[in-house]
């Protein structure tokens, strides 16, 4: 992972349901603590298993729970939003500040409307814009971000402030050698550089 990190890889994936393991699982845990030392995110797949196997190992209470109180400094990342138990998702992040979701997998249409009420109130800064790319392309659903209603901070908090903040980047950066920089009204033509 540190080898990974220094070629300038910003977060480490893992499947535990791939395994048939659950998160809180100790085969897990050196890669957990490789993360806290390189400072990269933790990026996992919470609810629903789209292939044929158990989804419990996606379920965030109390498998995530117990990596959060015995890693409280691991940025973790649950990708697809945690359905159908992204309630459980929408209190880790409130209970553990370095918790945040991920909308990978679901086109904004899909969003739960509870986890749509969370990204316009005290989720704000803990919901990440994602796509599964190219199961869904960024194109498409960037077309429907603005019928979830977000008021415009939480939309550009959504788009690309919490990912950089999460996975310390500079979008700025990433857009430099294109005739767009970073725009200062709107979040998405930085992240459709991406």
């Amino acid at each position: 992972i540190r080898e990974c990190v220094a070629d300038g890889f910003v977060g480490v994936r893992v499947l535990p349901w791939l395994w048939d393991k659950t998160p809180d699982d100790r085969l897990f845990y050196p890669i957990y603590t490789a993360c806290v030392e390189a400072d990269v995110p933790l990026c996992l797949q919470v609810g629903q298993t789209g292939p044929m196997h158990t989804s419990e190992p996606g379920r965030p209470l109390p498998y995530l729970e117990t990596v959060c109180l015995n890693f409280p400094d691991l940025k973790i990342v649950g990708g697809h939003i945690g359905a159908p138990w992204q309630q459980e998702m929408m209190f880790l992040c409130t209970k553990f500040e370095n918790v945040h979701i991920d909308t990978s997998a679901y086109v904004p249409k899909r969003y739960p409307s509870d986890l749509v009420g969370f990204m316009q109130g005290r989720g704000r800064k803990k919901v990440l814009f994602g796509t599964n790319f190219p199961m869904i392309s960024p194109g498409t659903a960037l077309q429907q971000v603005d019928e979830l209603g977000l008021p415009h901070g939480n939309k550009q908090d959504f788009l690309y402030r919490n990912a950089e903040r999460v996975f310390n980047l500079d979008v700025t950066n990433l857009c430099e050698g294109t005739q767009e920089s970073r725009p200062s009204n709107s979040g998405d033509a930085a992240v459709s550089k991406l």
